[in-house]
């Protein structure tokens, strides 16, 4: 795990002391989509499907400064759209800055190199760029050529200029382990402290839902992939327990409230990946007044096959505490790659007269407007 010792430190700090408290259900990031509006039409995506009046909305550096304040995470995502488009951008990430709060500012890049000077190097912040595996593959799953390149170029500036800097890859159906290997090779050369990595989830707006892994295929492939990886110093900005979780070997519950969202319409129920469960007024109400039981594996089949971080990450740091010396086994020798895996929660999604879930016993099973391209890309047009 690369994330550096100071983040470490104070995330522990705080899930410590809710801990003391007696604090069950409390976040801990925040993920901030302070507009929907991008510069890309990504595969898997869609968010740029929305209506103009959807994607000209943005919310105000007030608005985000109490997002942050309500819940009180330690750790914010911006992300999207695109944020670097919001004219506000360096006000909002200064205003988290000054609250002590670790900001990872996500971004395609495309932007980032003009925008760069807007911001200065801190342990508290870190450009997140979107890298979707290699050249050919990362510029057919963002639609548009020559933007891994560009990418590769602005990483490189940025770490010349001393920031933090971290690649947030999403894997999808066709990728093998050698081609992420080399990938995971690549990056560790470009000096980047760190890779996010999770298998894609599918989101209902998504214009190719065929690109996405089931359970079972993402089990498998990162148990290949990390195979692979013994001996090399490939660095995730993820824990240890959750690398084991993608590996098939923990049996592991969605904790959704371990990273809130809070966007254009308010704050969503359950998690930033599912649409259409509605929004709230406030943190306070997202918490009170979300069915949290209706959602997870085995319990909702919108989740079936989500094994993504927002969900699955504080679970595994829930567990870290738990089980240290188990924790500390997977970070000095990685997960396990052979053998048995963990079984699946063996419940299924019902319905009653009163549309319910109910759990019943059962069986596992460069700022350029974007057009959509050949391939099933986003369709609407961007600013």
């Amino acid at each position: 795990m690369s994330v550096p010792l100071i983040q470490q430190y104070r995330v522990a700090r705080y899930i410590i002391g809710q801990k003391l408290r007696g604090n069950r259900k409390y976040p801990l990031v925040l993920m901030l989509e302070p507009l929907f509006r991008c510069n890309l039409a990504c595969a898997g995506c869609g968010k740029i499907d929305y209506p103009d009046e959807i994607l000209d909305r943005r919310l105000s550096v007030q608005d985000c400064l109490q997002a942050i304040d309500e819940c009180g995470a330690p750790v914010v995502s911006i992300a999207g759209g695109e944020p670097l488009i919001h004219k506000e951008m360096p006000q909002i990430v200064q205003g988290f800055l000054e609250r002590k709060k670790f900001v990872y500012l996500c971004t395609n890049a495309l932007l980032l190199e003009k925008r760069m000077d807007d911001y200065r190097p801190s342990p508290y912040l870190t450009f997140s760029i979107h890298l979707d595996g290699n050249r050919e593959r990362h510029d057919a799953s963002v639609c548009r050529q020559g933007v891994f390149d560009k990418c590769v170029e602005v990483i490189r500036e940025a770490r010349r200029r001393g920031f933090r800097v971290t690649i947030n890859c999403t894997l999808f159906q066709g990728e093998g382990a050698p081609e992420i290997a080399a990938f995971m090779d690549d990056m560790m050369g470009l000096g980047v402290e760190g890779v996010t990595i999770a298998p894609g989830y599918s989101y209902e707006r998504a214009p190719r839902q065929d690109l996405f892994l089931k359970r079972t295929q993402s089990r498998q492939l990162f148990r290949d992939l990390f195979k692979l990886g013994r001996g090399k110093r490939w660095q995730f900005n993820q824990s240890s327990l959750y690398l084991s979780f993608l590996a098939g070997n923990e049996t592991y519950e969605c904790t959704p409230w371990g990273a809130v969202t809070r966007n254009v319409f308010g704050w969503q129920k359950p998690c930033y990946l599912l649409v259409g469960e509605g929004y709230a007024r406030s943190f306070r109400e997202l918490m009170d007044d979300t069915d949290w039981e209706r959602y997870g594996t085995g319990r909702n089949p919108k989740c079936a096959n989500c094994m993504a971080h927002c969900g699955y990450e504080m679970t595994a740091v829930d567990d870290t505490f738990a089980n240290p010396l188990k924790a500390l086994g997977v970070a000095l020798f990685g997960p396990r790659t052979e053998g048995p895996m963990a079984p699946e929660p063996v419940v299924r999604y019902v319905e009653d007269a009163a549309a319910r879930p109910q759990l019943v016993a059962g069986s596992e099973g460069e700022g350029e407007q974007a057009s959509k391209p050949a391939g099933g890309c986003s369709s609407q047009r961007v600013a």
